[in-house]
């Protein structure tokens, strides 16, 4: 069968691993959007202090960063399908073992360890991962801006559904049911086999093969590599921090539990609209210089939600302006990587480059409980949040985005 070589044939054949992706990433991330909702009658249910949950949240966000690199690893190697298959296997069985957890330990396990590593398979790692082998540099923009507007329509969708659930079965087993879910989604992954490249064909990425331990000595020694793993940080610090006690923030202040839920929902929904329009303009403009201005924005936006007086109106204001912020870092991001250094380890170089973000978020939910059990407040979590956004756009402007081993300025695309 000749291979597509008109941009609509290209993206007409990529289509269905896209969609595959979208859903994978929507239900994984989806049900990591949403486990704030559970942190209130967990603990009062186990008789646990918030930092106990999330702690277990934290463990699990460093686990998914440590894990990331070498799942990234496995995939390159042996193909993202595999990974992705046992990733589904994974989350299911940590959502099985968190909903029956009694002690702090086994919540740590099951939340934490588990599911952190299957995350590591499911999320965007190995998914953009498997999309960014399957385009062409041209259509690589459009792939993961759709994918990843698929998966926050999964994710806004996964707000009201894990509600509903818990309304209908108690959270327990809301938990089982999520879990299954996403186990079923193993009998899709082979759609993500990236040893066929249905969107490839012809004008591709020029090969510029290298071993593995080669590709990665040149990153490390790489200074934007190192710049883009720190100003991930501050990413994953923000939304890490916001999905896991924003909830429980808005009813310490007296807001209905509704507005809470109803700002999850409208995070997730924007994103939608964000993550796909963040991924266009990534080939339209230079990524480095969009994460930029996505910082600055973001800190912006939360320092305004802090002062204003809360009300319904101010949540869901900010809930749209973060939503559309949420993760068109990821699309960039990943698009800058692959920029610079290729594809053929792709999944390797983002796994390491996403560590930081991980770091960050590990930071972001285990201070959050830690501070608040201290101080009764969330209020130097926000103000950390503010300043971690400004410093994230300060270290993005002087990455060198040109392709490794070219002597003139990389396209923006």
């Amino acid at each position: 069968m000749p291979a597509p070589t008109t941009r609509e044939e290209r993206r007409r054949a990529l289509l269905v691993p896209i969609v595959v992706g979208g859903i994978l990433m929507g239900l994984a991330l989806g049900v990591r959007h949403v486990q704030g909702l559970f942190m209130l009658p967990m603990t009062m249910g186990r008789g646990w202090p918030r930092e106990t949950f999330a702690l277990a949240l934290a463990l699990q966000n460093l686990v998914w960063g440590l894990a990331q690199p070498f799942t990234g690893m496995l995939a390159d190697r042996w193909g993202s399908a595999k990974i992705v298959a046992a990733g589904a296997l994974l989350y299911g069985l940590g959502l099985l073992l968190m909903s029956t957890a009694t002690t702090p330990a086994a919540l740590f396990v099951g939340g934490g360890l588990v599911i952190g590593l299957a995350l590591s398979c499911t999320a965007f790692g190995v998914v953009y991962g498997a999309l960014s082998r399957m385009s062409t540099q041209a259509d690589r923009g459009w792939s993961l801006g759709l994918a990843g507007a698929i998966g926050g329509l999964g994710q806004f969708i996964a707000v009201p559904g894990t509600q509903a659930l818990q309304d209908a079965l108690g959270w327990e087993r809301a938990l089982v049911t999520l879990g299954a879910l996403i186990a079923l989604l193993v009998l899709f992954a082979s759609k993500l086999d990236d040893s066929v490249r249905p969107g490839a064909g012809p004008g591709g990425d020029a090969a510029r093969p290298l071993p593995m331990s080669a590709a990665i000595s040149e990153a490390v020694a790489h200074r934007g590599f190192w710049l883009l793993n720190l100003g991930f940080l501050a990413c994953g610090f923000q939304l890490a921090f916001i999905a896991a006690h924003l909830p429980a923030y808005l009813l310490d202040k007296g807001v209905h539990p509704n507005v809470a839920v109803t700002g999850l929902a409208v995070i997730a929904l924007a994103n939608v609209v964000g993550t796909f329009v963040c991924g266009q303009l990534g080939g339209a403009y230079r990524r480095k210089h969009l994460l930029c201005a996505l910082y600055l924005v973001r800190s912006a936006a939360m320092a305004l939600f802090v002062l204003l007086p809360l009300s319904p109106i101010t949540v869901y204001l900010f809930c749209a302006v973060m939503g559309f912020l949420w993760l068109g870092t990821v699309p960039l991001t990943n698009g800058l990587v692959s920029q610079v250094f290729g594809v053929q380890y792709i999944g390797t170089l983002f796994g390491f480059v996403f560590f930081g973000h991980q770091l960050g978020a590990f930071l972001g939910v285990w201070l959050g409980g830690h501070v608040f059990d201290a101080t009764r407040s969330y209020d130097w979590l926000w103000f950390g949040s503010i300043a971690l956004g400004g410093v994230a756009a300060a270290l993005h402007w002087p990455i060198d985005d040109r392709r490794v081993g070219a002597g003139l300025q990389a396209s923006p695309a």
